[in-house]
Formats: structure tokens, C-alpha cells, sequence
């Protein structure tokens, strides 16, 4: 998992992301991960290589999850010059809830019927599935923004300013 986490961090870090989302989608898969392990443990559920391949699933779900989140804030960032973080922010997650929402109730739903009809082979699987893309959908919307936020996530840090090189033709540089 450390190994995972830095990749991750990695990623986010190179395609001019900041290290305070890379923080709260951190956070986030944590949050997915010890949750559902929560519940199998509080339900006294067997843990077996099913149940690890749910896992890995969720870690997979909640990534994108983040990312598609991450990028759209990214995006308003550079786009809404007159906002405020808070703004720019609460305007990203309005855009991607619908999509965010569609994507885990369809998926919810496959899901549902793999849990119901796919025998008992399954049933830690589709259950471990179940929690961890609830649980995973929560924490993309919620958790990962709320800790950038509490970082101090601000325009400044996501958007880069425009540097012109020196002996560039001034006049090739104009604005309109």
C-alpha cells in the first residue's frame, strides 16, 4: 500500500496536480479501505482472496473516482477567474455529482445481482464490492476535497502562472 500511495501521489504530482489533493485521495482510500474491512470484521465475515480481490476493486473504483473530481477542480481553477476556492470547488463537485452518482448506482446495481445470483462463491466479493463502492463514492465527493480544503487548497496552488522566456518577441505575447 505505501508502495501504491506514493504512485498515486507521483501521478497526481506530475499532471500538475497539487500535493493537497494527493493528500485527501490518500485519505480517501484509506477511508474506503478500513471501512470495509470494518464491516467484515464487525459482521464476522471470512476474509479470503475474493474479499481481497473486492478490495482492490474499491482502491481501483475510488482512485477514479478522485481523479475525475480532482481534474474537474483543477479545470475551474484555471477557467473561474472571480471566485472564491470554496466556490470554484462547490461549483466542480455540482458538475461531477451526476456523473459520479450515475457511475456507482449502475455499477451498484451489477453488483446487486451479482451478490443475489452469483451463488455463495461470491457473496464476500459482491458484498465487499458493495460497502466499498458506497463508502468509495462518499469519500471521492466528500472526504478527499474536505482534507485539500483543510490543507489550505487555493487557486495559487493550482494554478501556474504564465512565465514569458527571456529575449521572446514581446509583440508574440499579446493578450486580447
Amino acid at each position: 500500500m505505501p508502495l501504491g500511495n506514493t504512485c498515486y501521489a507521483t501521478y497526481l504530482r506530475g499532471n500538475t496536480f497539487e500535493w493537497r489533493l494527493a493528500v485527501g485521495g490518500i485519505v480517501a482510500l484509506f477511508h474506503d479501505v478500513l471501512v470495509t474491512i470494518g464491516i467484515f470484521s464487525f459482521l464476522q465475515i471470512e476474509i479470503d482472496l475474493t474479499f481481497v480481490a473486492a478490495i482492490l476493486s474499491v482502491v481501483g473504483y475510488s482512485l477514479n473516482d478522485s481523479i475525475v473530481v480532482f481534474d474537474r477542480v483543477r479545470e475551474n481553477f484555471s477557467k473561474v477567474r472571480r471566485s472564491s476556492s470554496i466556490e470554484i470547488i462547490d461549483i466542480s463537485l455540482s458538475q461531477t455529482l451526476s456523473r459520479t452518482l450515475m457511475t456507482s448506482v449502475t455499477t451498484l446495481f451489477v453488483v446487486l445481482a451479482l451478490f443475489y445470483l452469483g451463488g455463495p462463491t461470491l457473496h464476500s466479493f459482491s458484498l465487499a464490492l458493495l460497502i466499498g463502492i458506497g463508502f468509495g463514492t462518499y469519500s471521492s465527493i466528500y472526504i478527499a476535497i474536505g482534507v485539500a480544503l483543510q490543507l489550505g487548497l487555493k487557486r495559487e496552488h493550482m494554478v501556474q502562472p504564465k512565465v514569458e522566456k527571456e529575449g521572446a518577441d514581446q509583440d508574440a505575447f499579446i493578450d486580447y
